[in-house]
């Protein structure tokens, strides 16, 4: 029989607040409510027990900047660890799917982390997407987040990766935090295509948003053609919840999972604690099962007007219209701390918004048809001014990225100290070595990039 994971971490002693939206009782409703109906007890589901994700596992995906012992991680340690537990339970043959059912959530934190940032810290879903690649060997792998919110932080972790197909389905930013997530967002320059953002106007309800996955997000899945599909799977698109502005029903999550069959759904956003997590965990967790969720119903009706009918279809035709005349804008830039040819080159923000301060960041890709290209991010905290350089090395990466990501990373690790830390990311084979040393030919860190 084919088997389904799940795995429950309510994270008793991580709190933002006793009233906080996030807090552990977003899990503990769920898992009543699972005890109570005998779910658990269905002989195609298997109970995995938590675990810590190693600092080395989490390196390939994300680098925490100072340092990782300048952070309070262990909460967001084991939410990604227990992700991991059902990624190599599926690496194992053992289940089919699973559900992981964690907190805290992930998809805000992003591939440099300072702090947190919208409840999130690690990224649970890249960390298992990267060590999937790593220990499995998974090649293609496709992220479609059904979180309210845009996953800005996944998105950032996997824009330039051209074997990882991030697709965000939530309400526009225009209108909610973080302000991300528009149609011309389609990835990096060797990696165009890879990004599909699908904003929603507020009101959006069943209608839309399975419209959106039949017409578009699907689609785009069978062109990719991935080895393995996870489910960001925040549940704020439900009409009850107090963030947001949707109207999405249990009915429509359950049907939603029907139809994208992911390989694994990990927990995100939702904070309707009593009035709407019980029931749409529920109705993923059968859908997951292959069980009927028909009969999984919230208590009252959606008390708002949902955009239905022909405003959908014509919403959609306008914002694929929209996406297809969408052209890259990075630029070329020549600087004399890269190889000699030409990088592509883009610089931009992050609002850090639990602790209110700012990141500055510039990157630098090489351009590559071979793979996703070595990428330079240099960093800085704009309020205690310290600054993180990240050379990355791609999966996968050919041996002239190989060769100009050891060359960068040479470069720069004679500047490496409390205030400026250097980081060599590989990513087939974890964070790489920060040591001091002397510096390369091209010399250190340009203060005025900063």
């Amino acid at each position: 029989m084919n088997k389904t994971g799940i795995l429950f971490f309510p994270a008793f002693d991580w709190s933002l607040g006793e009233r906080h939206p996030e807090r552990e009782e977003r899990l503990l409703y769920t898992q009543e409510q699972m005890f109570e109906e005998g779910v658990l007890d269905f002989p195609q589901v298997r109970q995995y027990a938590p675990a810590l994700c190693p600092l080395d596992v989490v390196a390939r995906a994300q680098v925490v900047l100072p340092e990782p012992r300048d952070h309070s991680l262990e909460a967001h340690l084991i939410a990604a660890g227990s992700a991991v537990v059902l990624a190599e339970a599926w690496g194992r043959g053992e289940i089919v799917n699973g559900f992981a059912l964690v907190r805290p959530p992930g998809h805000h934190a992003g591939a440099l982390v300072w702090g947190n940032r919208g409840f999130c810290t690690l990224n649970n879903v890249a960390i298992v997407a990267n060590e999937l690649r790593a220990r499995h060997g998974v090649g293609r792998i496709a992220v479609v987040d059904t979180d309210v919110h845009h996953g800005d932080g996944s998105q950032d972790v996997f824009f330039h990766d051209p074997n990882v197909l991030f697709i965000s389905l939530h309400q526009d930013g225009r209108t909610l935090f973080p302000g991300t997530g528009a149609v011309r967002e389609q990835g990096g320059p060797n990696a165009w295509g890879a990004t599909v953002n699908i904003p929603l106007p507020p009101g959006m309800g069943d209608e839309g948003v399975l419209y959106a996955v039949r017409e578009i997000v699907l689609p785009v899945l069978e062109e990719f053609e991935p080895d393995f599909v996870i489910n960001s799977a925040g549940q704020d698109n439900h009409f009850t919840d107090p963030l947001a502005a949707m109207n999405v029903t249990a009915q429509g999550y359950g049907k939603m999972t029907e139809l994208l069959r992911p390989d694994l759904a990990v927990l995100e956003g939702g904070y309707a604690i009593q009035g709407a997590l019980p029931y749409v965990n529920m109705a993923i967790f059968l859908a997951l099962c292959g069980e009927d969720y028909s009969g999984v119903r919230e208590p009252c009706d959606v008390p708002r007007e949902e955009i239905s009918g022909r405003a959908v279809r014509e919403y959609f035709r306008g914002m694929e219209a929209e996406r297809a005349g969408v052209r890259p804008q990075w630029r070329r830039v020549s600087e004399s701390f890269l190889p000699s040819e030409n990088w592509f080159f883009r610089e931009f923000g992050v609002f850090y918004d639990t602790e209110c301060f700012k990141e500055k960041r510039r990157e630098y890709v090489r351009p590559c048809a071979d793979c996703g290209g070595t990428v330079l991010m240099m960093s800085q905290h704009t309020m205690t001014y310290e600054r993180g350089v990240v050379v990355r090395i791609p999966f996968g990466a050919c041996p002239a990225c190989r060769l100009a990501g050891e060359d960068l990373y040479e470069s720069f690790r004679g500047q490496e100290s409390r205030m400026n830390r250097v980081v060599l990311q590989d990513q087939e084979g974890g964070e790489g070595d920060t040591r001091t040393g002397e510096g390369g030919s091209r010399g250190g860190l340009p203060a005025q990039l900063f």
